[in-house]
């Protein structure tokens, strides 16, 4: 829009243009806007009060006015010297489409708790698994990674963290409305994503709905000409955190110690000692650093992406392929190179087509197909060994290879010589092929009534795994530590050579999906209404490795029938009402189905006249409030109808019917599994009180939820025997409560071509157990109601003994023999025994209970700067096993460097240094095997899992298009991401996100990525 005008008088080659930059819904003026001469790099900003001033050469000019949420505006000069533009407010904002369970829906209209994903902000994340990248990028969702293992490095992950004890607590996630696996999908494939988080959205899914909802839509073509996208990156990633361990020296220094201090004989005399240290006999006295031999420091992995889109009048098309190869940081035994592959590869193969047909005017057929082909590679006896015999086998125990050639080891399976396990026990290939179609149909009613629309899908997946072993096995020797008369070693045989034999297996499923929905949608005036009924039913069967149990070939089957009716005025008050009637054959008849209602509103202050007119800078303050069930019908361990008894044979059992001489014995039948016919479903019953705020390029999201989920399935483990069972049933007698918050806060601002954005989000999350099937305790500390889901349990530890009068003033410790130096713990009951009666709730719990991320970026005449923080809290964790309590398993584990501390307990006979008796310290005595006492669950193993991460830190540049346009591509951009860059925790040892007892794992990546992408 243009204000007044002012002939133009000066030359052509020197025109000046003055305006003002001003918003549309109050007239304030925009400062920071771009102006831009076009088809040239002349430009010019607007100051504090909207206004600017530029010099152009031709009076033709065209000025390009742009703000950040505005709609860009193209102004001709035609002889004018004085401009005033009003720019519009971007559709986004308020007219923003979200995919929710019924199809699309104006994000301004949603009275549940939705969370969209910025796909822009997870894709700079160069993971292989879309998992990865939602942990503190999106608001509601909560989770740990699991492995930093190529092909198993995904995480765990939860929607509003955990509510249940019972069956599963993963949320459903649908791509495409069928139920698919989130970490086989290509993540450049992915057009919208979106979480489903209370009742008034979950609701429509009835059984399945409980734990949350992921819909994720994938790209589709559009008409016009062929658009070419293709992206390429190489992937540089070393550990974030791997533990290290002492040397020989130290180790055998320790051994001796732990032996000493005990009363015992030392294992290495001070001789043996000083071979040790001088490396005089490698055969005897090795001093192998096998992290250092078993791991590189790092390895490539190679990303690609191609996909191409477009379509005419009547059908549009979307096609891509990916490829991703990781490599595993195992070493290699390189004279086998040729032959296998020991490393920890990881290979996988994505493809897709979608293509929509437009059958008539009102029809509308749409075809999807894609599919996965992924191989994994790991050492002969499996990963889990591999790390297991790394953490078990000291430095000293054996060398690599004896001089004479001979493999050493000290026992077979997984404490076998570390090298051996590794390079020459074979490999394994783990082979997985997926292939998933969908067919859909829509239809437009609006020849019948206006804003009528009938969708229907069927769908069809299939996958096979199959896992190839081909193992090997060298002959192996251990040589006695004393040579002969001769000097010569001596050798006892420890296992015979095998040749390469294979073995495999294979396991297949079939998916078979059917959706039929109803949408109506329509305005009249000021009123809006819509309503929606959707019918759904699946069927998921084991295909292959059926077995002998006739259960494993019956399918399971869910249906479901939901509906939904909306209302608003004005875009001011909104009602929604919505229910799924679900059934499921896992529970007896009559229990099959349930009914899951949810109601939900909101209002848009903002939206109000007087609010208008008095704080016109507020574009939207929506508060939305739920109430609502949704379910779960996952059972712990995939149980199947348990509404149904079996019966065996009597073993041990039964009647000899026969006369003196014969033998006419039989076994009698038994009840094995009595049956449960009452069982059902998990019930959430949820509450959601949310706001929406947004001004001023702040937008701002808060939920606060509350859950009570009931019903929750269990074994009645703790019958009376009075009963007279001789199994255990099945029934829905636990509760838990949870409760909590997640938000998000985003800022944006433009200043000219200089663009700002920050963000932040945080999700927290508290249970608590109600209800649940358990002994009467005595104590009622020791009962798991009243306290967190998998709380962690154990002794409260006060130190250690300071000398033997100590020991004596103390309650006593009835967990075997105990010394000063060793832990004392607190007597929580008061009854002068410390035992099992003692052990309280201590710490939080494993999974974190609070997840937050924040970040900002910045662009500016083609080049990007993000970075992206990450963090997690409330969590602790028990540290145990073979490296962490030193010697618990004799000689075999290594001893980890840092576990000790600074300060460990040394008694004054071996240190001379009285100081060092403190009963403070930071590591108990030493002992040699397992120690009762101290090896226990307690306070003092307890670690804080707290931990800030630098997640990401990116930079880019967008060549000039003036650059690109000549080869005839239409943008390249490069780039470069660091990620998992830097981390801060209290706990040292391992990566604190695994949260693993042990650290005995495959740490998660720091990578370094380079990476193009190339438009066409």
């Amino acid at each position: 829009m243009l204000g007044d005008e002012e002939t133009l008088t000066t030359p052509l080659q020197q025109i000046e243009i003055k305006g003002q930059v001003l918003a549309a819904l109050d007239n304030a003026p925009l400062p920071g806007a771009s102006i831009l001469e076009k088809g040239t790099k002349n430009g010019a900003v607007t100051d504090f009060d909207g206004n600017f001033t530029i010099k152009v050469t031709n009076e033709n000019a065209v000025l390009v006015v742009s703000y950040m949420g505005y709609t860009a505006q193209e102004v001709p000069i035609k002889g004018k010297s004085k401009l005033e533009i009003v720019l519009s407010e971007a559709a986004d904002s308020l007219d923003e489409v979200v995919v929710v369970g019924f199809g699309e829906q104006k994000k301004i209209s949603l009275t549940g708790a939705v969370s969209t994903v910025d796909l822009e902000d997870i894709k700079v994340n160069p993971t292989s698994s879309v998992s990865n990248a939602l942990i503190g990028n999106v608001p509601g969702i909560m989770g740990m990674i699991q492995s930093g293992q190529p092909g198993k490095n995904i995480s765990e992950f939860w929607i509003r963290g955990i509510s249940t004890f019972g069956g599963g607590s993963n949320p459903l996630v649908l791509v495409d409305n069928i139920e698919r696996d989130i970490n086989e999908l290509n993540i450049e494939d992915i057009k919208t994503f979106t979480v489903l988080k209370d009742a008034a959205e979950t609701a429509m899914y009835g059984s399945r709905g409980a734990n949350g909802v992921i819909l994720i839509t994938t790209k589709r073509g559009s008409a016009g000409k062929i658009k070419i996208n293709f992206k390429d990156e190489f992937i540089y990633n070393t550990r974030t955190i791997t533990p290290d361990f002492v040397d020989g020296l130290t180790y055998a220094n320790l051994l001796n110690e732990a032996r000493i201090t005990r009363n015992e004989a030392p294992i290495y005399q001070p001789e043996e000692l000083e071979i040790l240290r001088l490396g005089l006999d490698p055969d005897l006295y090795p001093n192998v650093d096998w992290k250092d031999l078993l791991l590189r420091d790092g390895a490539m992995t190679y990303r690609a992406n191609l996909n191409m889109s477009g379509g005419g009048p009547t059908s549009r098309y979307f096609v891509s392929g990916s490829y991703v190869n990781e490599g595993g940081m195992y070493e290699v035994d390189k004279s086998l190179k040729d032959d296998y592959n020991t490393n920890a590869n990881y290979k996988r193969w994505n493809y897709r087509l979608n293509a929509d047909f437009d059958i008539t005017p009102t029809t509308v057929a749409k075809v999807g197909v894609a599919g996965s082909l992924s191989k994994r590679n790991s050492p002969g006896l499996g990963d889990a060994d591999f790390w297991g015999a790394l953490f078990g086998y000291s430095p000293i125990r054996t060398p690599v290879l004896y001089s004479n050639g001979y493999v050493p080891a000290v026992g077979t399976g997984n404490q076998t010589n570390p090298w051996v396990m590794a390079t020459q026990t074979g490999f394994n290939e783990n082979w997985v092929n997926k292939v998933q179609t969908n067919i859909t149909v829509e239809q437009n009613f609006d020849f019948i009534t206006k804003g009528l629309r009938m969708r229907g899908i069927v769908g069809y997946d299939i996958q096979n795994r199959n896992n190839i072993q081909r193992r090997k096995w060298p002959e192996q020797w251990r040589a006695a530590r004393a040579r002969d008369a001769n000097g010569d070693l001596v050798f006892t045989h420890i296992s015979n050579p095998s040749e390469l034999t294979q073995s495999s297996n294979s396991s297949g499923n079939r998916l078979e999906f059917y959706d039929l929905m109803v949408n109506y949608n329509r305005s009249f005036g000021k009123h809006h209404v819509g309503g929606a009924m959707r019918f759904t039913r699946d069927a998921f069967v084991q295909t292959v490795a059926l077995g002998s149990d006739i259960k494993n070939g019956i399918s399971r089957r869910n249906q479901a029938l939901a509906g939904r009716i909306l209302y608003d005025w004005k875009n001011k008050y909104f009602v929604n009402f919505n229910f799924g009637y679900t059934g499921s054959e896992n529970f007896a008849p009559g229990e099959q189905y349930g009914f899951f209602p949810a109601i939900s509103g909101a209002w848009n202050i903002a939206a109000e006249q007087f609010v208008k007119e008095n704080v016109s800078w507020l574009k939207l303050f929506k508060i939305r409030y739920s109430y609502g069930k949704a379910g779960n019908d996952q059972l712990a361990g995939g149980e199947r109808f348990p509404y149904l008894y079996t019966i065996s044979e009597l073993n041990g059992g039964g009647y000899q019917w026969a006369d003196f001489g014969s033998d006419r014995s039989y076994n009698g039948m038994i009840y094995s599994q009595v049956a449960s016919s009452n069982v059902t479903w998990e019930v959430a019953t949820k509450q959601n009180l949310g706001f929406d705020i947004r001004f001023k390029g702040i937008t701002a999201n808060l939920d606060l939820f509350n859950e009570e989920r009931t019903g929750i399935y269990m074994q009645r483990n703790f019958l009376p025997d009075m009963v007279g069972l001789e199994s255990t049933p099945r029934a829905n007698v636990g509760i838990v409560k949870s409760r909590g918050l997640d938000g998000r806060l985003l800022y944006q601002k433009q200043l000219g071509e200089f663009i700002v954005t920050a963000r932040s989000n945080i999700t927290y999350s508290k249970n608590e157990i109600v209800e649940r099937d358990e002994e009467n305790n005595v104590y009622a500390y020791q009962n798991e109601e009243g306290y967190r889901v998998n709380q962690s349990r154990g002794l409260i530890a006060l130190g250690l003994f300071k000398d033997y009068d100590d020991i004596r003033n103390s309650p006593t410790q009835n967990f075997g023999e105990y010394q000063p130096g060793d832990i004392k713990y607190k007597d929580v009951n008061g009854d002068g025994v410390i035992n099992d009666g003692d052990r309280v709730a201590i710490g939080a719990t494993r999974r974190p209970n609070l997840i937050y991320g924040m970040g900002a970026s910045a662009t500016w005449k083609g080049f990007s700067l993000g970075v992206h923080f990450q963090g997690a809290g409330k969590s602790t964790f028990p540290i145990y096993g073979k490296t962490v309590q030193a010697f618990r398993e004799g000689e075999w584990g290594q001893v980890m460097k840092g576990v000790m501390g600074d300060n460990r307990w040394i008694s004054a006979d071996i240190s001379g240094d009285p100081s060092t008796e403190d009963p403070n310290a930071s590591y108990p005595r030493l002992s040699f095997g397992d120690n009762r006492n101290n090896f226990r669950e307690s306070t003092f193993w307890l670690r804080d899992g707290r931990y800030l991460r630098l997640k990401t830190l990116d930079f880019g540049y967008k060549l000039p298009n003036s650059l690109t346009n000549r080869i005839g591509i239409n943008t390249v951009r490069l780039y470069v991401v660091g990620t998992n860059l830097i981390t801060w925790s209290k706990f040292k040892l391992w990566d604190p996100e695994l949260a693993t007892p042990r650290g005995e794992g495959y740490p998660p990546a720091k990578s370094i990525t380079l990476g193009i992408s190339l438009n066409l």
